[in-house]
């Protein structure tokens, strides 16, 4: 079990009732904004604004704020043009981490992740310099109340990959270009989604079996998902499951 897609499963499941619920939205606004700008508005036509506003529908994102940031990005409202940027960087222990971001403002959020990294114990890297340690797949993590026989069946039908259990509920990797197909598969088959989207998926993971190290790693993981910019974090750690009752503290 990768230590990492557990506390993703926490923070996932805390983050729906926490005080960071307004910056989650307007994370995905954003999202939903660029995904308009590049593919255009028409959700038929563009899987890429699809899946983002299916994500913020998961996210109780209000349709009246998902349909503003459609026209924001097609340009029929006024709004801020945002640039999409993945940096790249290494943690406590040597961990590769990824950071995309949505920014306005490349000097103030290469700025700022950079500080993120050096007050936390890590340093940016070079472009390329830890991309090959990831590769982008659908993920989609389903309620463990589901039956295992259920659940295996759909991911068979919609085209997964891998199906293990994290933190209780049901995780599913595929290809990203079976994201649609799964998510349907899984709700024919009455499974409940806790969240559906294609992210980056470390190909290997590091182990870190100290609990003061592991405090590091996810004080540099908390502190770069606190920035306004900040989209996504994936990095490719792994932590026994016996330190996480003290992790959470």
């Amino acid at each position: 079990m990768s230590g990492h897609s557990k506390w993703a499963t926490i923070k996932h499941k805390k983050g729906a009732q926490d005080k960071a619920r307004g910056k989650l939205f307007a994370k995905l606004i954003r999202q939903i904004e660029v995904a308009a700008r590049e593919g255009g508005g028409d959700l038929s036509a563009n899987a890429n604004l699809r899946g983002m506003v299916q994500k913020a529908r998961d996210n109780s994102v209000p349709a009246a704020t998902i349909d503003r940031a459609i026209k924001r990005g097609t340009g029929e409202l006024e709004g801020v043009r945002y640039e999409a940027i993945t940096y790249e960087g290494y943690g406590p222990g040597g961990i590769a981490v990824m950071v995309e971001c949505l920014s306005d403002n490349r000097n103030r959020t290469g700025a700022d992740v950079r500080s993120a990294f050096s007050k936390s114990g890590g340093s940016l890297a070079e472009p390329g310099a830890v991309n090959w340690q990831f590769s982008r797949k659908a993920v989609i993590v389903v309620d463990g109340e589901a039956p295992e026989e259920d659940v295996m069946l759909a991911v068979l039908a919609g085209g997964g990959e891998d199906l293990v259990r994290v933190e209780g509920d049901w995780q599913i990797t595929a290809p990203p270009t079976a994201l649609a197909e799964l998510r349907t598969a899984l709700e024919e088959a009455g499974c409940t989604i806790g969240s559906a989207e294609v992210e980056l998926v470390p190909q290997s993971t590091i182990a870190v079996d100290d609990v003061s190290e592991a405090k590091k790693v996810l004080r540099l993981i908390d502190t770069l998902e606190d920035l306004d910019d900040v989209q996504n974090v994936i990095a490719n750690f792994d932590i026994p499951d016996e330190f996480f009752e003290e992790l959470e503290d």
